[in-house]
């Protein structure tokens, strides 16, 4: 028989996996899996046991909100030889599996864990860490975790930026030197992201357009810092109409980036603290793993 490894967030999405996971168990082992079931019992397990034991198996599913995903990528990238890997999303926002079109409901996640299709994704590495789908500072970083679900609904793409306008005068500013290609930027940003994902904290489209996951190209934002009251507007027009019109915003697609701060910038990778950082180089490691998708 084949052998897959689930690993799994016993807390992700207040705990709903509980309630399915006789359900999943039974499918994966009528696929003709022998299955090993690890619950993780701290931050950083998937970690540890993603690279220490996929090598033993011929699938590894997880299952969890993006930081569970996180973890389980960052320790197949820490392994020489990878094997595939399937994706029960089960944490409240799941970018990357929106990215991935995966079902919502769990048993359908579960399904194409054990008959879809590998494909092969790009995989960020951060300075000597990794993330799947985004790395960020700045103005924007948890708010989109701090915004209403409610609030989403109803407003969309406007509640993201309006949430984050709020405090917009209250938070820092880096002097930034940033280097991609053969272009130098230099000021002040208030928010950078670096992408692979066609939404980020619940809301689409955020990355801009032509989206591909595959591409080894990463989608990259940063905001320079407004004024006065003029410049503020001008950003949050911009940015609520998805224009880019602006000099103080700059998108564009590169495969590295490196930036250069004066201070220590308090980054977050995949919605998790990504320690504080003065350098980072951020480069993307073309198809490095693959996923299940649907058939």
């Amino acid at each position: 028989m084949k052998r897959l490894l689930f690993v799994f967030n016993p807390h992700s999405g207040k705990g709903k996996i509980k309630s399915r996971l006789s359900d999943i168990v039974d499918l994966m082992t009528k696929a003709d899996y022998e299955i090993t079931i690890y619950p993780t019992q701290c931050k950083g397990d998937a970690v540890r046991k993603i690279r220490e034991d996929a090598g033993s198996y011929d699938l590894v599913a997880c299952s969890g909100g993006d930081g569970t995903l996180d973890e389980v990528v960052t320790g197949m990238m820490q392994r020489e030889q990878r094997v595939p890997l399937g994706y029960i999303p089960a944490g409240s926002t799941n970018d990357f599996a929106n990215s991935l079109r995966l079902p919502k409901e769990m048993l359908k996640a579960a399904n194409v864990v054990v008959q879809g299709r590998s494909f092969p994704v790009d995989v960020g590495a951060f300075n000597e860490n990794f993330f799947i789908y985004v790395a960020a500072f700045g103005l924007f970083t948890a708010v989109s975790y701090q915004t209403s679900q409610n609030l989403k609904n109803v407003l969309g793409h406007a509640a993201y930026i309006l949430e984050g306008a709020k405090s917009l005068f209250d938070i820092p500013a880096y002097q930034l030197q940033v280097e991609y290609e053969d272009q130098v930027l230099e000021g002040e940003f208030i928010y950078g992201m670096v992408t692979n994902s066609v939404s980020v904290g619940g809301f689409r489209n955020l990355t801009g357009k032509n989206v591909l996951l595959d591409d080894g190209l990463f989608e990259v934002t940063l905001i320079r810092a407004p004024k006065n009251p003029i410049e503020l507007n001008e950003i949050v027009v911009n940015l609520t109409s998805r224009r880019d019109h602006s000099d103080l915003i700059y998108t564009f697609k590169t495969s590295e980036i490196r930036i250069h701060s004066e201070t220590d910038i308090p980054w977050t990778l995949d919605g998790e603290f990504g320690g504080n950082h003065r350098e980072v180089v951020i480069g993307n490691r073309h198809r490095a793993i693959e996923i299940k998708v649907k058939p």
